[in-house]
């Protein structure tokens, strides 16, 4: 594996365990798995439900780079669980895209969440990154206000152990590919090829804003880069995005 294994029955979150560890020294390589979370959180501070059959897992690594750098990680992520997917579901099942920023999707409905936070800072440049992911292998949370599926619903009969060990490989792969942002250019091209809602009209709201334009890139900080209706860009580095109909 990409690092050791830290392995809880139960945790209030994995990435609140790396920023535990984070304080008390941990620099990784480390993974922190858990079968159920109690206070699972996804972007924006929402609650993950966290169920026992799913995969909710954290990589703690350090590397040496900016804030910019720490920003492609989730892009590098999405990429590993894509290829996940594909390596668990029969063959013909999609498409898998993915949702700028980090949603994984199987057939229009999410299935995979990403949440990287930087849990350290060192001298030379160097951070700590705790990178959560949650995939839905055997089941999906009800009443959320967007579609959301599992695995297990397309085919795929995993346990969440098994599953951890594909996600590394793919994710070795990719953070190789990646080599500490070097290599963004061919992440990005990959992230492009598989993004949901690519060259199509977009709404977004920024700190209360709406704002609306076309989806026609990504950023080098992986900010969703629209066109405008006078034909500038505008890149969009958070908040909620959304294809309009």
């Amino acid at each position: 594996m990409l690092g050791r294994l830290l392995h809880f029955e139960a945790i209030d979150s994995t990435n609140a365990e790396a920023h535990r560890l984070a304080k008390e020294g941990e620099r990784g390589p480390l993974w922190i798995a858990a079968d159920l979370q109690s206070q699972g959180r996804g972007r924006l501070g929402r609650h993950w439900v966290s169920e026992p059959g799913n995969l909710y897992a954290t990589f703690v690594f350090t590397l040496q780079g900016s804030a910019l750098i720490a920003s492609q990680i989730g892009f590098v992520a999405a990429l590993a669980i894509r290829d996940t997917a594909l390596g668990l579901l029969p063959r013909g099942t999609g498409p898998i895209k993915i949702k700028w920023p980090n949603d994984v999707q199987l057939a229009g409905a999410k299935f995979a969440g990403i949440l990287p936070e930087t849990v350290a800072q060192a001298a030379e440049g160097r951070i700590t990154v705790a990178l959560g992911m949650g995939l839905n292998i055997a089941h999906a949370p009800e009443g959320t206000p967007y579609p959301v599926t599992a695995l297990a619903r397309h085919g795929a009969s995993i346990t969440p152990r098994a599953c951890l060990d594909v996600l590394d490989r793919s994710l070795a792969h990719w953070l190789a590919q990646w080599r500490e942002g070097q290599g963004f250019a061919e992440i990005r091209q990959n992230w492009l090829a598989h993004a949901a809602g690519l060259g199509q009209d977009f709404v977004g709201v920024v700190n209360q804003k709406e704002i609306k334009g076309r989806f026609t890139d990504l950023g080098d900080d992986g900010a969703m880069i629209l066109v405008l209706a006078d034909g500038s860009l505008r890149p969009i580095h958070s908040g909620e995005v959304q294809a309009r109909r």
